[in-house]
């Protein structure tokens, strides 16, 4: 397996993206005899269950541990085998099937694992993808399996082998590009089930001929036959005329080889089957198959198909019942709600835009794109950039963000709801990003928007990195929603919260005092000052009566700082004042425009009356008109009778007096 087994190297480049064709595919593993195939116009069969061309019903060798956070637990055989040296004199790192699964690891949440494909598949939109279509199949081989598609651009052999590959990414290279790190398609297939097969077909480009390729990772085979190195199989295809011929990169003993492993270890019976997943590509595309999925604790699958089936959810912990009844209750925080366990929820707003045109198909349905901020009400945009200096970073022209703040339109009913949906170069990286977290009721309700390009995404694409800028953004957008929150929240039925504000460096935003407690703070030190006056005054000063007098100055002072502090409760009456007028006047606003509706619709009913009126008078008269018309039909009629009568009798007198005449 030396041409076509690639032992994976530690080197730098991102898989190429995955691709299909139709709106809404189906795998079909059906396989008639040797006679005819069927041609690149013909439909994939619909299909709830997929068959094979043999009899056989022989599975793949199982797993020892079937659950993904336990499947790391393969060491394989004893390695006596001596480290190779390659062709130029040095040794290479080798990487240990092991890694694969300990690299996924980095997907907390399977839905991310998702996030990742269909990156790739948008991507592809530069080399002309219209759709991805993401759906179950199964198989009597395999059982339930992911299909992921599009129909991008496909990827040549070189293509395929980097994408199987660690560390290759030549989209760093380009602008709008969401994938980086030359990772995401091997930790999120492995997150989501222990083996993958590829198929991918390129129509070729600079005059190069249009080539399909198949690829098998697979961490079944890799742990049951105790492999110490991650062993790739792969088969190239070159079309010439109307054929596809072999590419032979070896020998042919190798080319069988990598064919009879992809066969036993994939849910195909032949190549034959194979091929067949390229008859439901046009000229370009690329198919993922993920198989043997992940189980939890129970022995159910992690992937629940059967709760929606026009989506994809999670088992466990991530599904909360109460949220969904509380889902159904209040949509406009419906994705808040749903997001951790559905697909189809967080798909919706996985991307800020969507290309036009551009189809995302869940289990053959639409997702429809969502913005959150349709969900808010009260709006309010903020622009956020990074001041230069303390933070120890340079600010450029590109490190700002439009933050757009509200209320979720049922905050008036007082749910939990409140997080910042924060994206990174269109891709949501932290949805619904809970920052402030109050002891008390404060902040629920509020929700936000942001697209941060200045902060860097982990390699999972759940989080960030923490670097200054991120501290930075965090402690803003803290501030924003307890800006927001006390500014508004007396508006959807929570008792107003006062904040108070000084004008040297004192934060602007501190935690509400009783007025009374203000007061008697700002008297005791009234008359703290005034009593350190009356003790530090020379001794010699006294009235007449031998007690000792105070100075005019501090007469002055202390009647300055009571005018001071009645001016002050002045101002603290008019702020506690000010949210109880401010609501009054809305309320009032209301009652006005109760009683101008009110009006309008008695105006209305009115009129409603009035045309009723009109119309019952309208049929009246047509009724009269066509009763009369109707007698004058009759009467018509009759005339028409007695004409027709009266010419008969003359043509029969006319008869009888022709033959009483002589010839």
């Amino acid at each position: 397996m030396d041409a076509h087994a690639i032992k994976v190297k530690l080197e730098s480049f991102d898989p190429a993206p995955i691709t299909t064709t139709t709106d809404t595919v189906f795998i079909d593993l059906t396989s008639d005899s040797d006679d005819d195939q069927p041609n690149n116009t013909s439909r994939p069969r619909v299909s709830g269950e997929l068959t094979n061309s043999s009899s056989s019903t022989a599975s793949i060798a199982p797993l020892i541990r079937k659950q993904f956070w336990k499947a790391g637990d393969y060491e394989g055989r004893p390695s006596n085998s001596n480290w190779c040296v390659t062709s130029d004199g040095m040794e290479h790192l080798r990487v240990h099937p092991k890694f694969l699964h300990s690299n996924a690891t980095s997907h907390k949440w399977a839905l991310g694992a998702f996030a990742e494909l269909l990156d790739n598949a948008l991507d592809e939109v530069r080399n002309g993808a219209t759709c991805v279509n993401i759906d179950m199949v199964e198989s009597n081989k395999c059982g339930k399996m992911l299909l992921i598609e599009d129909n991008g651009g496909g990827m040549d052999p070189d293509k395929m082998r980097q994408c199987m590959s660690l560390g290759y990414s030549a989209k760093s290279k380009l602008a709008d590009t969401i994938g980086q790190y030359g990772n995401g398609f091997k930790t999120s297939t492995m997150r989501l089930g222990a083996d993958v097969i590829v198929f991918s077909r390129c129509r070729g480009e600079r005059g190069e001929r249009p080539t399909q390729s198949i690829g098998l990772l697979s961490y079944t085979f890799l742990t049951s036959t105790c492999k110490e190195d991650i062993v790739v199989p792969m088969l190239d295809y070159e079309r010439e005329g109307s054929d596809w011929k072999k590419m032979m990169r070896s020998t042919s003993d190798d080319w069988n080889l990598n064919l009879n492993t992809i066969v036993q270890w994939s849910p195909f019976f032949s190549e034959k089957d194979l091929l067949r997943q390229f008859t439901l590509m046009t000229d370009h595309g690329t198919r993922i198959i993920i198989y043997n999925l992940w189980e939890d604790d129970q022995g159910l699958l992690e992937l629940d198909f059967e709760a929606d089936k026009h989506d994809i959810q999670i088992r466990g912990v991530n599904r909360d019942e109460k949220s969904i009844q509380t889902a159904n209750r209040y949509p406009n925080s419906r994705h808040f709600l749903t997001y951790h366990h559905s697909l189809r929820s967080y798909v919706s707003i996985l991307y800020l835009r969507i290309p036009p045109g551009f189809r995302i198909i869940l289990r053959g349905q639409d997702v429809v794109h969502h913005n959150i901020v349709n969900d808010m009400m009260m709006r309010e945009e903020v622009t956020y950039r990074p001041q230069q200096g303390t933070e120890g970073f340079s600010c450029s022209v590109d490190m700002v963000a439009i933050v757009t703040i509200g209320f979720v339109k049922d905050a008036a009913s007082h749910i939990d709801v409140q997080g910042f949906n924060v994206y990174h170069k269109n891709r949501l990286i932290k949805p619904f990003w809970r920052l402030w977290n109050s002891a008390g009721s404060d902040g629920r309700g509020v929700i936000g928007l942001l697209e941060a390009d200045f902060v860097e995404p982990a390699h999972d694409k759940q989080g960030f990195e923490r670097t200054t800028v991120l501290a930075k953004l965090e402690g803003r957008l803290i501030a924003m929603q307890k800006t927001y929150w006390r500014k508004h929240c007396h508006k959807i039925g929570y008792a107003p919260r006062h904040s108070a504000q000084t004008d040297e460096g004192v934060p602007k935003e501190t935690s509400s005092q009783q007025p009374g407690k203000q007061c008697d703070t700002f008297n005791m030190h009234t008359s703290k000052l005034g009593s350190r006056s009356v003790q530090n005054h020379p001794q010699g000063l006294s009235d007449k009566t031998g007690q000792p007098s105070v100075s005019e100055s501090t007469l002055r002072m202390l009647d300055q700082l009571r005018k001071e502090n009645s001016t002050l409760k002045e101002r603290l009456k008019k702020k506690e004042d000010g949210p109880i007028s401010d609501l009054r006047g809305e309320v009032e606003a209301e009652r006005e425009k109760g009683r101008s509706l009110e009006a309008e619709l008695l105006k209305g009913k009115k009129k409603i009356e009035d045309l009723n009126k009109e119309q019952e008078s309208l049929i009246d008269i047509f009724s009269e008109e066509r009763d009369r018309r109707d007698a004058e039909m009759q009467h018509l009629k009759q005339k028409l009778k007695h004409t027709s009568k009266t010419i008969q009798e003359l043509v029969d007198k006319a008869a009888q007096l022709e033959t009483k005449t002589p010839r």
